[in-house]
């Protein structure tokens, strides 16, 4: 009898898609990741202007165009003065597939994987279907992962740990000082450091640095994409870097399981990294105005609400029945411990959506937390 693999068993589906489908139609959706803004003019008519020329048509190489290639490793000498070698990127299907990538490259049947708990859902999912062991671990008070906590979960059993700043779902920005030590324990253990930067332009405090500026080793691999910068969710771009020895054994899983990212999308992200960049700040202007308005709702409130420094992701502690509380009021949020068992007692909202809907949200908030109290 054919049976089923035990690593896909381990996974199910998202607890963030169950309650998008156990929600209203008109229900106020505040659990959903991606920018709610248009994907700017000038990426859009990258697409439109390659597909007309006849560029989109062949597969593009197995890493993607090398012009693409090039302004990613242009944007990292831009902002973090880092050479990147665009021999050392890989165009991926969004960065979710970049995850996949790097754990499938890196990770053995029973090797640990250390990451942030609560943490974004595809770290133990990717993780099992790796055949790995998922090892999350608590963050500390404000929601940043600390460096010490993850120093003491490693073992000899330990492959990789995932970094993720900002954060989802916890809105964090990790210090410079704490990427600095996740750079020294990658070097020091000569385990791989996984840094996912997918929200990298979106901090409305402080600033985002990336252990890779740190490393004095190869053990820090860097996953992005134009989806949440550039509002580009559906277009599904992304990409990993690392060094030659890296890339070459993900491209070796990339290669079979997608031979190339979209070349459409590719000729957008093209564009988008290399144009104008006033679109990214003018949604992230917007977005630190919602989440000031949020943490100021949700306190009047009488939550408790860690004030998030990036993302579009706010995780206020709520009592019990809480989020069923909302749901059934019909405003969309995500109970925290669909982010891990430390969520529990957490909820999440996405303050990616308008102004007048946040306020009504507020509001029907404000009744519901009244109503378990």
């Amino acid at each position: 009898m054919t049976e089923f693999a035990a690593r896909v068993e381990q996974v199910s589906i998202s607890g963030i898609r169950e309650v998008f489908e156990a929600a209203g139609e008109d229900a106020i959706n505040l659990g959903i990741g991606q920018p709610d803004f248009p994907t700017p003019e000038h990426a859009r008519r990258g697409a439109i202007e390659a597909i007309e020329a006849e560029r989109t048509d062949a597969y593009t190489s197995n890493k993607g165009t090398r012009s693409l290639r090039e302004a990613i490793a242009a944007k990292y000498d831009r902002d973090y003065g880092l050479e990147i070698d665009p021999a050392e990127v890989i165009a991926t299907s969004g960065g979710s597939e970049a995850l996949h990538l790097a754990l499938e490259a890196h990770v053995d049947p029973g090797e640990e994987v250390i990451f942030p708990d609560p943490g974004f859902v595809s770290y133990d999912a990717l993780t099992h279907i790796a055949g790995g062991t998922p090892k999350p671990v608590g963050l500390r008070d404000d929601l940043t992962l600390d460096p010490a906590t993850v120093e003491a979960a490693i073992t000899d059993e330990t492959a990789a740990f995932v970094v993720n700043s900002p954060a989802n779902p916890t809105g964090a920005v990790q210090s410079e000082e704490d990427m600095r030590e996740f750079a020294r324990i990658a070097d020091e253990h000569d385990v791989l450091c996984l840094s996912d930067e997918v929200y990298e332009r979106i901090v409305f405090e402080g600033e985002h640095r990336s252990p890779l500026e740190f490393a004095e080793s190869d053990n820090v691999v860097v996953v992005s994409a134009c989806s949440k910068t550039y509002s580009m969710t559906g277009w599904r771009l992304g990409w990993v870097l690392g060094s030659n020895r890296r890339i070459e054994r993900m491209l070796r899983v990339h290669q079979y399981a997608q031979a190339c990212a979209s070349a459409p999308a590719q000729y957008a992200a093209e564009a988008a990294l290399t144009g104008p960049q006033e679109p990214v700040r003018e949604m992230v202007s917007a977005f630190e105005e919602r989440r000031d308005l949020v943490v100021d709702g949700l306190e009047d409130a009488g939550l408790e609400v860690p004030t998030p420094s990036g993302a579009f992701y706010v995780m206020p502690k709520v009592p019990e029945g809480w989020c069923d509380e909302v749901l059934e009021r019909d405003v969309i949020v995500v109970p925290g411990d669909a982010f891990g068992a430390n969520g529990e007692g957490y909820a999440r909202l996405s303050y990616a959506t308008g102004t007048a809907e946040l306020k009504e949200a507020l509001e029907i908030i404000d009744d519901a937390t009244r109503a378990v109290r």
